[in-house]
């Protein structure tokens, strides 16, 4: 389980050194919300669990005449933010928790977005209910989550190389796979404020290595902010050499042309204000 407390703290920290691993791999997904976004209107968005800002600047980068203010708890993924997006004067960033975050100067988004940043939320209801009392009136609601963990091999092939845990996961708690039930998330919309939902299945690739030698890069980043990063320092180095040895098997057989790449699978999601 990922909560707010790993992203103020290890997990912020390490997805802030690596974005250019992390903007890589979520690439297509990226891609995807932006085509989505086209669909709307709107001219102040609200990027909710901003992380290192690549959604945020994409979208100030195509639509100049909009605000953009992305929010995130991790002080180091702000300060990535902020220093990437240091020449785009439409863009800003905010250190928060967007569940409870009150923005300044009457600003009220019209267009609320996210990628990958609401399965954090430690009570996604009253969340919801918080950024639809911020937003205005009609707003539009577009993020994405992960579906199922049978549906994302990037992280159930490499999980399974990993001793298993103690305890089985809370399927609901914060963290990656918590959005995955979408009459659940659906459920979570509607007590919030949202209407109109919507979910659209999107399938795509995670870019996991590249580069002059595309294994190492891999292992790099299972190493640092994949799925198993949590678990590595808990292994005894007998299974750390293990999961490494298996781990560089595993990659070998995804990677094709120079980079190796996993599926991956999501719902991309979108609501209005009630």
């Amino acid at each position: 389980m990922t909560d707010k407390f790993d992203w103020t703290g290890r997990a912020g920290d390490s997805w802030a050194a690596e974005w250019r691993r992390t903007d890589r791999s979520f690439g297509m997904l990226t891609e995807r919300l932006l085509q989505r976004s086209r669909e709307f209107e709107f001219g102040k968005v609200l990027d909710i669990g901003c992380g290192a800002g690549e959604l945020s600047l994409a979208i100030a980068r195509g639509r100049h005449q909009a605000k953009v203010i992305g929010v995130d708890i991790s002080p180091r993924l702000i300060e990535t933010a902020r220093e990437r997006g240091a020449n785009l004067t439409n863009a800003e960033f905010a250190l928060g928790d967007a569940a409870e975050w009150v923005p300044e100067g009457g600003f009220a988004p019209d267009m609320l977005v996210s990628r990958h940043g609401v399965m954090f939320f430690g009570d996604p209801p009253a969340a919801f209910s918080h950024l639809a009392s911020i937003a205005a009136d009609g707003a539009k609601l577009l993020f994405s989550c992960f579906r199922t963990p049978a549906e994302n091999p990037f992280f159930t092939e490499v999980g399974s190389l990993l001793p298993p845990g103690d305890t089985p996961p809370d399927p609901h708690a914060p963290g990656p796979f918590a959005f995955a039930d979408a009459d659940r998330v659906e459920a979570i919309l509607s007590a919030g404020g949202w209407r109109d939902i919507a979910f659209e299945p999107f399938d795509f690739g995670m870019i996991a290595g590249g580069g002059a030698d595309p294994i190492e890069d891999a292992i790099a980043y299972y190493s640092t902010i994949g799925p198993a990063a949590r678990s590595l320092p808990e292994l005894d180095e007998e299974q750390r050499e293990a999961f490494l040895r298996d781990l560089r098997a595993l990659l070998q057989r995804h990677c094709h042309d120079g980079i190796v790449v996993l599926r991956a699978a999501a719902w991309i999601v979108t609501a209005e204000k009630a």
